[in-house]
C-alpha cells in the first residue's frame, strides 16, 4: 500500500469527496501511473482517503491510500501534479506503515470572520463556552430515527486555543478523528446558538495535521 500526502486549496476546497476521488482516477490515468484495481466484472481504480474533507474546507496534509505499480515512488508527485486540477498538490508518495486506525486527531483552524471586526467579549465569551463541563448538540445522524442525535462536544476536543487578532478570532482546535470523530462546524454551530454576540459573519476552516494518540503526525 501506497499513500499520497497531498494539499487542497483554493477553488479545489469545493470539490466533493466523490468527485475529488474521480478526479484522482482519471489524473492516474493520464499521467501514465498504473495503479491497482479491483477485481472482477467491473473493476476500477483502488483508491481511498481514509479521512474525507468536508466540502469548502482547505487543507495542508490530505492523505490517499492506493497501490502503484511499475513507477518510482519519488517521480509519482511531479508526474500527478503536472495533470491535477489548479488547487489540488501532491507533495510526496510512499510506503504506508501505520494503519489508519491509528489516526486518532485533527488539527484545525478556525477562522471567524466579523465585518464590523470582533465584537467586544467574543473572545473571552468563546473560551467560556469550550471550557464548559459538557456542551451538548443536536447532529445530523441517518441512523436515528428522527434524523438526529446528541452530541457532547467536550469529551471530542482536546485541545482548544481562542484568539483575537484584529477583526477575527481564530480558533486552533484539535479534535477527535474518528469513533467518533467531531467536525469543527459544530463549534461554530454550538458558538451561534450559546453566544448569539459572537457569532461569526463568515468561518474559514482548514485542517493543518493529522495526529496519533500521542499527538505526533500520522503518515
Amino acid at each position: 500500500m501506497h499513500r499520497l500526502a497531498f494539499c487542497k486549496a483554493d477553488t479545489a476546497k469545493f470539490i466533493s469527496h466523490l468527485d475529488l476521488m474521480r478526479t484522482f482516477q482519471r489524473s492516474f490515468l493520464r499521467a501514465g501511473i498504473p495503479i491497482k484495481h479491483t477485481e472482477g466484472f467491473n473493476p476500477h481504480a483502488f483508491v481511498s482517503i481514509p479521512l474525507p474533507l468536508s466540502v469548502g474546507f482547505s487543507s495542508g496534509c490530505e492523505v490517499l491510500e492506493c497501490q502503484v505499480l511499475n513507477t518510482p515512488l519519488e517521480e509519482v508527485p511531479d508526474r500527478m501534479n503536472a495533470v491535477l486540477p489548479a488547487g489540488i498538490t501532491v507533495k510526496r508518495c510512499y510506503e504506508a506503515v501505520r494503519p489508519a486506525k491509528e489516526l486518532c486527531y485533527v488539527n484545525y483552524i478556525v477562522t471567524l470572520e466579523y465585518e464590523a471586526g470582533a465584537p467586544f467579549g467574543a473572545e473571552s465569551a468563546i473560551q467560556e463556552l469550550l471550557g464548559r463541563e459538557h456542551l451538548v448538540m443536536a447532529k445530523r445522524s441517518k441512523k436515528a430515527k428522527s434524523g438526529q442525535v446528541e452530541v457532547d462536544l467536550i469529551p471530542l476536543i482536546a485541545k482548544a486555543t481562542v484568539e483575537e487578532r484584529r477583526d477575527t478570532i481564530a480558533l486552533d482546535l484539535i479534535l477527535k478523528a474518528q469513533n467518533p470523530g467531531l467536525n469543527p462546524e459544530l463549534i461554530v454551530s454550538a458558538i451561534r446558538q450559546h453566544c448569539p454576540d459572537a457569532a461569526p459573519d463568515y468561518a474559514i476552516y482548514h485542517r493543518r495535521a493529522v495526529l496519533d494518540k500521542n499527538y505526533e503526525i500520522w503518515e
